[in-house]
């Protein structure tokens, strides 16, 4: 009887420890590798619970990456080799996502695997992209890589109804009615003050006058004859501009890596 209690016991403290340990993606690596120890450790940690929640639920690998150095590759080469050589990705396309930081020249770069070349076109990068680069830029590197991570998760739930978000269909922007409300009356008001008061300046030697006759300079006007003559003629011809193709230029643009996998992606400096 003491034997199995104490097997229950080691039963029960196993279990807690291999609950507690982090979910690994396919390859046993980690989706928050931050070399560049850019998170505090409770920035690390809430990132990659968030991580690891949308991949298991989504299916896809949706990884961040952080380094000081690309050893002389390329951000997409090596973003690339990353994600292939350290097993990322789910079923047999390998699905998923990478978003590399390097800080050896401030580099950015998004690669695309298998349905997130689908998920993530290349205008969708664009969008992510412009969601996250201003916190990149000032260092809140921890909100980042969270609006990275939650658009990834928007545009993977959109690619899954059959119409992905890409050129032409890109989520709206939330418009800020009134903050640009006062910023418009703010404005009108500060021109409105300053035209007015140019007006008066102008003003001060003007006085009012009780007749019209008052206005006119004493013998300033003559009038002898009166004639209409037509001086000149002008024409402009201007060619009909040629009405515009509807090509939106959307889809993902792809290459092959080291590996010889497929990817999507692209990027650029913070």
């Amino acid at each position: 009887m003491m034997k199995k209690k104490i097997l229950m016991i080691l039963f029960t403290m196993l279990f807690c420890m291999v609950t507690t340990l982090p979910i690994l993606a396919a390859g046993n690596m980690p989706r928050l590798v931050d070399n560049a120890d850019l998170l505090s450790n409770s920035e690390e940690s809430t990132l990659l619970a968030k991580l690891d929640e949308i991949s298991e639920r989504q299916q896809m690998d949706i990884v961040v990456v952080t380094t000081q150095t690309i050893d002389g590759k390329s951000p997409m080469e090596y973003a690339d080799d990353f994600y292939d050589y350290n097993g990322y990705g789910f079923g047999d396309e390998a699905d998923g996502i990478l978003l590399l930081i390097s800080m050896e020249d401030r580099d950015w770069y998004i690669t695309t695997t298998g349905y997130g070349i689908t998920a993530i076109t290349d205008a969708g990068r664009e969008y992510i992209s412009e969601e996250f680069l201003s916190d990149l830029g000032e260092g809140k590197y921890a909100d980042a890589f969270t609006t990275y991570a939650d658009l990834c998760d928007e545009f993977i739930t959109q690619a899954k109804t059959g119409s992905p978000y890409d050129a032409g269909n890109l989520p709206k922007k939330p418009f800020d009615f009134g903050m640009h409300l006062i910023i418009a009356f703010v404005v009108g008001l500060v021109v409105a003050v300053v035209a007015t008061n140019i007006m008066k300046a102008k003003l001060k030697t003007v006085r009012f006058q009780p007749a019209a006759r008052e206005y006119v300079r004493s013998g300033s006007m003559s009038v002898n004859e009166q004639k209409d003559l037509f001086l000149y003629t002008h024409v402009d011809r201007r060619r009909k501009p040629e009405p515009k193709e509807n090509n939106t230029g959307g889809g993902s643009s792809t290459h092959v890596s080291s590996s010889g996998s497929t990817h999507g992606g692209g990027g650029g400096k913070f």
